[in-house]
């Protein structure tokens, strides 16, 4: 029967599935799914997946179930900050190339008897259908009573009026893999099919067979059927997938009950909440109280509850909650780190890691004017700490001093992640997040200000904007960032040099942060590394633009000198 796999209001679906040997000896296609529940469904979605392994091959069948168990499972063990298609790409990428080790091994030259296989699939999230797709079996979408093919065979003709496979699983060390993303609606029906159906039976054929069905298992089944009468000689397999329901439009909810749960008062010395002794409040803003407990086992841990003004705003609430959720998929020594909760919390707060020390604004009120290598070694702290975030697809947007904590062996860690961004978290929405500026002012890159899409390059702008003010203990552009409002004022945007008689900044280090802290992202440094590079040598880059002709490095200064030169020629001239 059609299985109705998940009630509304999270994203469910009916799934119906039928597979053949028909007229083969043995049947080299596989097929699977799973639907998940709870937070594994809200953040990593439904994926359902059909292979066909090389019918010439005795292995054809071993490297379909492996291309369509390796998805299955090793998809939901990726990052839950990730979003679909990196982490799906990089799982058929390894799986691509565990089939061709297994080719190399038993020194297989000729694919026809190797460990080859096509794979589609399909990964439903959000309010988005994620397509993969390497070989020839497809996915097709039911619009009236028609089929629209998604997906395009990657076959070349051999003149004989059959064809050969130009691209598959196992084939080769590399796999180019098809990606498209459609959006979803209720009642949207997809089909997964093996060229053994498709080949034989037409696109009305299958839309009468969905129409006419009872349920989804027996329209694949007569599917199945119809193309075996129809003569087909090969494998038969179908998946039918029916979206019955999508989640809300706004994010998930990830921490379940807790987001519901009430505020403890603030605390005093000695109070005990959920087995956690507060000892005394360590810090407090407009957003947050924070406080120093000892947890059960008598470890310090740092317990944050909410401002009284926005507890009872709920995006604020879930920005709250973001900060834990986060903490704990990051293991980097410069990032900060969450700890084990209790099993069961009576009221709404979040714990992490206790970190003594002084923050970074701290540092710099005692340093005032702090040495190149001192600036370095912070800054490429701070970069392995970002890089860690950016690797989960995280971008932190708040990157200033008040969130960097030094402590007294002088390691950096990265705090508050209240303004985070997660690609993956904001890819089961249906609606795209506000572009919202949460980080402050004097940091946030100017594309933010401008409307633009945020990348890895603005908090590189952020980082680039504090290596500026501990060298010179200024910004970079004042206060002129911040009225930004639309892409062509950037290009109004004036850097200040770093450089001045008083502080011995080399040339070649004021040239890496003015790149780090370029107006326009895509002239800023591709790579974090680089501009670390950058900040310890003079960058290649510098040294041709120093060594060249004047008028190549600086053609106003060339041409105020010619005119200058020809002006004293000009008076001599009169003189004479």
């Amino acid at each position: 029967m059609s299985k109705d796999l998940n009630p509304p209001p999270t994203l469910a679906i009916s799934l119906g599935q039928w597979s053949s040997a028909g007229r083969k000896p043995d049947n080299k296609d596989f097929h699977g799914a799973i639907v998940p529940t709870g937070e594994t469904l809200a953040l990593k979605g439904i994926t359902v997946a059909i292979a066909d392994g090389i019918s010439s091959s005795s292995k054809g069948r071993d490297a379909a179930e492996i291309a369509v168990k390796g998805l299955l499972t090793d998809y939901y063990s990726t990052s839950d900050a990730a979003t679909v298609k990196p982490a799906a790409s990089c799982v058929i990428a390894a799986t691509n190339g565990w089939l061709h080790s297994k080719n190399r091994a038993a020194h297989i030259e000729d694919i026809d008897h190797g460990w080859v296989t096509t794979l589609s699939a399909l990964i439903l999230k959000g309010g988005n259908a994620h397509i993969f797709h390497v070989g020839d079996s497809r996915i097709w979408r039911l619009s009236g009573r028609s089929l629209e093919q998604l997906t395009q065979d990657h076959t070349v003709s051999t003149g004989s009026g059959g064809h050969i496979l130009s691209r598959a699983m196992g084939a080769g060390a590399r796999v180019e893999i098809d990606y498209v993303r459609a959006p979803l609606a209720v009642g949207d029906v997809f089909v997964l099919t093996t060229d053994g159906v498709h080949e034989t039976i037409s696109g009305p054929d299958v839309a009468e067979a969905l129409h006419s069905a009872a349920d989804l298992d027996a329209a694949a089944e007569a599917l199945v059927r119809a193309a075996f009468e129809a003569g087909s000689p090969d494998n038969l397999t179908v998946q039918i997938l029916r979206i019955d329901a999508l989640a809300p439009p706004d994010t998930a909810t990830l921490m379940g009950e807790i987001e519901d749960l009430p505020c403890p008062d603030f605390p005093k010395a000695g109070d005990i909440i959920d087995g956690y002794t507060i000892q005394r409040a360590i810090h407090a803003n407009a957003r947050s109280h924070i406080y120093l407990a000892l947890a059960p086992d008598g470890s310090r841990v740092a317990f944050k509850i909410p401002s009284l003004d926005l507890r009872a705003d709920p995006a604020y609430r879930r920005r709250f909650l973001m900060e834990e959720w986060i903490a704990r998929r990051l293991d980097n020594t410069h990032v900060l780190r969450a700890v084990p909760p209790p099993s069961e919390r009576t009221k709404f707060y979040i714990l992490s890691e206790f970190v003594e020390g002084q923050t970074l604004r701290q540092w710099m009120r005692d340093r005032p004017r702090a040495s190149l290598q001192e600036v370095r070694d912070i800054i490429a702290q701070l970069i392995a700490g970002v890089r860690a975030m950016h690797r989960r697809e995280m971008l932190h947007q708040d990157i200033r001093p008040e969130n960097v904590m030094i402590d007294p062996s002088g390691t950096v860690r990265i705090i508050d992640f209240g303004s985070t961004f997660v690609a993956g978290v904001a890819e089961t929405a249906r609606t795209p997040p506000e572009q919202d500026i949460l980080g402050t002012l004097q940091y946030a890159a100017p594309e933010y200000f401008a409307g633009d899409r945020a990348g890895p390059a603005s908090d590189l702008y952020s980082i680039g904007v504090i290596a500026y003010e501990m060298l010179t203990g200024r910004l970079p552009y004042g206060p002129h960032v911040a009225r930004v409002r639309a892409h062509r004022d950037l290009h109004a945007l004036r850097y200040s040099p770093a450089r001045d008689d008083t502080n011995g900044i080399p040339d070649w280090v004021d040239d890496a942060l003015r790149r780090a802290v370029h107006p326009i992202a895509a002239n800023r440094y591709p790579a974090m590394s680089e501009f670390l590079a950058d900040l310890k040598r003079p960058s290649a880059q510098w040294s041709r633009k120093t060594a060249g002709p004047l008028m190549e490095r600086n053609p106003v200064a060339f041409w105020k000198a010619l005119s200058a030169g020809l002006f004293v020629i000009l008076m001599i001239v009169l003189a004479l």
